[in-house]
C-alpha cells in the first residue's frame, strides 16, 4: 500500500512517527519544528506543517501534529534547538526549516555548535531547483565550474551527515540515515537534509512502511573485558588518582553512577565545563573545575596524579591547560569514552563504552577487590576544598547594599536564591570561568554552559530551547553587553510564546573578557572597549550611549534596573518569581571591563589560575607590553608535554 503526499509532507509525516527509548522509557524524536519561511520553503515544508494534525482521509491518513515555532534568526533557532537537545539528554530534538540563500548559510554557525558538542539538531535548508528551469533563480550561488553545488554544501563540514534530495525517493534512505545518526550516540550532532524547492512540492506515492511509527534504542555499549581489566589493574596501582568528569557522563545521564563510584572508591571528581554539575558541589569526592578556569584543588591534584580516568571528556586545551596541566611523564591515564576516537586520546589505556554502563562495570569490579583510595590522599583534597570554599564564600560576600555589584557578587547573590530547580546558561566572555571556578552545582541539569563552540549569542536562544524541555523550571540566560548586541532578536519569541525566562544582563560597557586577554598578551586592550573614538581615532573617548535595558523593553520583556547590590537582590527575586520574560540589567562595578588580578576573598582571578592557556604571542614586536608577555608564553610553552 502507498500514500501520495508531497516530498514536504511525507517528510513531516515521517518525522512525526519517530521515537527514542532507553532504558525503557519512550519519547518523540522530533518534538518541534523551528521555521522562517521564504520562497524555498513556504510552500514545500511550511504548507507540509499545515497540513500536520489535520482531518484524515482515505488518501492520506492522520499526521500526528508537528509543533511549529516561529523564530527571528536562523543561527538563534540552532541555538535554541540544541538546549532542547541538551535539556532533553540527547534523546528529543528539534528539526529547523529556512529558505535557501541567506537563510540556509545562517545555520552554518549553529550547526557546527551542535556537531561540537555532539548534540543532535536536524536542518531542513530549503535548496535551489533540482531540475534548473531557470538558471540562476533567485539567491543562487552560480559557480563557473561546478553546476551541482550551491551554498548548502558549507553545511557539509559541520553536520554529522549530510545529503541533497534531487528526487522524492532519494528522501527514504536519507531519512532513515538521518535519524539513525541523530539517535547514535556517537555520531549524532547537526544532521542537514538539504531540500530544493521543486521536490519539496513534488508528489509521490509512498510506502506506508515508511511512514510507520518506528521507535530508536539509544544504546549502552558495554565495556570490552580486557579494556575492563586493564583499566581496573591501572587504578588500583595507583596511589594518588583523579577522575575528569565530562560531558559524557551527562548525556549519558550517569550521574548517580558517577557519585555511587567516587563514593565507593574515595577517588576524586573534577569536571570539565561540559561535565560540571555531574556530582553536586556538596559531594564528599566533588573537588570542582578542572583546567584553565579550574580551582586551585582540582590543579593540585592534577600535579600530583600519577593516574588520571577520563569520563566522558574531549580533552580540549581548556582542561588540559594546554598540555601543561598533567607535569609528570609517568602519569596514566585511563579514558572510558562511548567514542573511540576520544577514548584513545592522551595515549590512554582505552575503555570504549557507555559511561553509565562502564562506571558500573568499574564501581563492581574495584569493589570486588576491596579497592579504595589512600587515606591521606583522601584527607588532604578534602581539607584543600574546603578552604577554596573559603575562598568562594568571600568572593560571593556583598556586604554593602547600596555598593554597585562586581561579577563575583552577581553570582553570590543568584546563590543565594536558586535552588536545584534553576538552570544557568552560559557560553562566552569571562563569565564561563568564574561559573566554572565558583558555581555550586546543585542538580545535573542546572549547570549549562556552552564551552564547546563558546558561541556569543547562544544563551537567550538556548534558555528558550531549555525553557521548553523543562517547563516550570526556572531558566536564566547570564550574557554580558557584547553577547546581547550579538543575538537579541529570539526576546521576541519569548515573549510570543510567554516564556518565563529570565535574562541576566551584565554590562561592563565592551567585550572585557577579551580586553582582559588581550592585555595578558600585550595587546593592551586594542579595540575591546565600547567607546567613542578620541582626537586621534582610537576608541578611548566617552563611553558609548547604550541602553540595553530599553532595548530590551522594546522587544516585549519587562525590564528591571539594578545600580546596586540591593536592588539587584531585589530584581532577582521579582525575576524569579515572574511568569513572564523579564530582563535584569545590572552595570558592574568593574564596568571599565579592566579586570584581572584577585577577586574578592582571594579566590584567584582568570589572569591570576596556575594553569596555562596558550594563546601565542607576538614573536617580535616594538611595544614594551607584548615584548615582556612573549618572555611569559616563551616559558609557559616550554612546559607543554606531548602525550605519546
Amino acid at each position: 500500500m502507498t500514500v501520495r503526499l508531497t516530498t514536504a509532507q511525507a517528510l513531516i509525516a515521517f518525522l512525526a512517527r519517530q521515537y527514542t527509548e532507553r532504558d525503557g522509557h519512550r519519547q518523540r524524536l522530533i518534538a518541534a519544528t523551528w521555521g522562517i519561511f521564504g520562497h524555498g520553503n513556504v510552500a514545500g515544508i511550511g504548507q507540509a506543517l499545515l497540513e500536520t494534525g489535520g482531518p484524515a482521509s482515505p488518501e492520506a491518513p492522520r499526521t500526528p501534529r508537528m509543533p511549529f515555532l516561529q523564530g527571528r534568526n536562523e543561527q538563534a533557532m540552532v541555538h535554541a534547538a540544541v538546549g532542547y537537545a541538551r535539556q532533553s539528554g540527547r534523546l528529543s530534538a528539534h528539526a529547523v526549516t529556512t529558505s535557501v540563500g541567506p537563510g540556509a548559510t545562517n545555520l552554518v554557525t549553529g550547526a557546527a555548535l551542535a556537531t561540537v558538542n555532539h548534540l543532535p539538531v536536524l536542518l531542513l535548508p530549503g535548496d535551489t531547483f533540482a531540475t534548473r528551469p531557470a538558471d540562476p533563480v533567485l539567491q543562487q550561488l552560480e559557480l563557473p565550474h561546478a553546476g551541482d553545488v550551491s551554498v548548502n554544501d558549507c553545511l557539509r563540514p559541520v553536520s554529522r551527515y549530510f545529503d541533497r534530495i534531487t528526487r522524492p525517493e532519494a528522501l527514504i534512505p536519507a531519512a532513515l540515515q538521518a535519524v539513525r545518526t541523530l539517535t547514535d550516540p556517537v555520531a549524532t550532532g547537526a544532521v542537514t537534509l538539504a531540500l530544493p524547492q521543486d521536490v519539496q512540492a513534488e508528489a509521490y506515492d509512498w510506502p506506508e512502511e515508511f511512514l510507520a511509527e518506528r521507535v530508536w534504542h539509544v544504546r549502552r555499549p558495554a565495556p570490552d573485558p580486557y579494556e575492563l581489566d586493564r583499566a581496573v589493574h591501572a587504578v588500583r596501582a595507583a596511589r594518588r588518582p583523579l577522575l575528569v568528569a565530562g560531558g559524557g557522563v551527562r548525556h549519558s545521564a550517569a550521574e548517580e553512577a558517577l557519585a555511587t563510584f567516587a563514593a565507593a572508591t574515595g577517588i576524586p571528581v573534577a569536571t570539565t565545563q561540559a561535565g560540571k554539575g555531574a556530582l553536586r558541589h556538596d559531594h564528599p569526592q566533588d573537588v570542582g573545575g578542572i583546567g584553565h578556569t579550574g580551582t586551585a584543588t582540582a590543579e593540585e591534584l592534577a600535579r600530583e596524579a600519577d593516574l588520571v580516568i577520563g569520563v566522558g571528556t574531549r580533552w580540549t586545551d581548556f582542561t588540559t591547560a594546554s598540555a601543561t596541566l598533567f607535569p609528570d611523564p609517568a602519569t596514566r591515564f585511563v579514558n572510558l569514552n562511548v567514542t573511540g576516537f576520544d577514548a584513545h586520546k592522551q595515549a590512554a589505556l582505552p575503555l570504549v563504552a557507555d559511561a553509565r554502563a562502564g562506571l558500573e562495570a568499574l564501581t563492581a569490579a574495584l569493589g570486588a577487590h576491596g579497592h579504595r583510595a589512600d587515606p591521606g590522599h583522601r584527607s588532604a583534597y578534602t581539607a584543600a576544598k574546603a578552604r577554596w570554599e573559603d575562598g568562594v564564600d568571600a568572593a560571593f560576600a556583598a556586604p554593602d547594599p547600596d555598593a554597585a555589584p562586581t561579577q563575583t557578587q552577581v553570582l553570590g547573590l543568584l546563590d543565594a536564591l536558586v535552588t536545584e530547580d534553576d538552570v544557568l546558561i552560559n557560553a562566552a566572555g569571562s563569565l564561563p570561568g568564574d561559573l566554572h571556578r565558583l558555581w555550586r552545582a546543585r542538580s545535573p541539569r542546572q549547570y549549562h554552559v556552552e564551552y564547546g563552540y563558546s558561541c556569543m549569542g547562544y544563551e537567550i536562544p538556548a534558555a528558550i530551547g531549555v525553557q521548553l524541555a523543562a517547563p516550570g523550571r526556572p531558566v536564566w540566560a547570564l550574557v554580558g553587553d557584547g553577547t546581547y548586541l550579538m543575538n537579541p532578536t529570539e526576546i521576541v519569541t519569548a515573549v510570543q510564546e510567554r516564556l518565563p525566562v529570565k535574562l541576566v544582563v551584565l554590562d561592563n560597557h565592551g567585550y572585557a573578557s577579551i580586553g582582559g586577554l588581550s592585555e595578558a598578551v600585550g595587546g593592551e586592550r586594542f579595540g575591546t572597549d565600547y567607546r567613542h573614538r578620541d582626537a586621534t581615532g582610537a576608541y578611548t573617548g566617552d563611553p558609548l550611549p547604550l541602553d540595553l535595558a530599553a532595548n530590551a523593553a522594546s522587544l516585549g520583556m519587562r525590564a528591571l534596573r539594578a545600580r546596586t547590590v540591593g536592588e539587584l537582590r531585589a530584581a532577582l527575586a521579582e525575576a524569579r518569581a515572574a511568569d513572564h520574560p523579564v530582563c535584569v540589567h545590572v552595570t558592574l562595578a568593574n564596568a571599565s571591563g579592566r579586570t584581572g588580578g584577585r577577586t574578592p576573598g582571594g579566590v584567584p582571578g582568570p589572569s591570576e589560575v596556575q594553569a596555562w592557556w596558550d594563546v601565542p604571542v607576538a614573536e617580535t614586536a616594538t611595544r614594551p607590553a607584548a615584548v615582556e608577555a612573549r618572555e611569559v608564553y616563551d616559558r609557559r610553552r616550554a612546559t607543554r608535554r606531548r602525550r605519546l
